[in-house]
């Protein structure tokens, strides 16, 4: 496949030396570097949020809470519809 690429300048003569070193063409060393880093395991660990305490009283209800926002939004829905007639 025939593709244009723009390379920064530190890439370019990281090819280049490659190309020098292994007696190669442009196109063998950059398909080569290529392979190499799609096939590089994975060593980065997944990123994870760290939890913290939220400061939530015992004597709250979220749900009860996240009910009444479903409620308000259907209410300011029906609102707008009927502003619309």
């Amino acid at each position: 496949m025939r593709t244009t690429v723009t390379l920064d300048p530190d890439v370019v003569a990281a090819l280049r030396a490659g190309m020098r070193q292994r007696g190669v063409s442009f196109k063998e060393a950059l398909n080569s570097a290529v392979r190499a880093g799609l096939a590089a395991p994975r060593s980065a660990q997944p990123y994870t949020v760290p939890t913290r305490p939220m400061g939530l009283r015992a004597d709250v209800d979220i749900d009860a809470a996240l009910r009444l926002a479903a409620d308000l939004e259907d209410v300011e829905l029906t609102r707008k519809l009927h502003m619309r007639k």
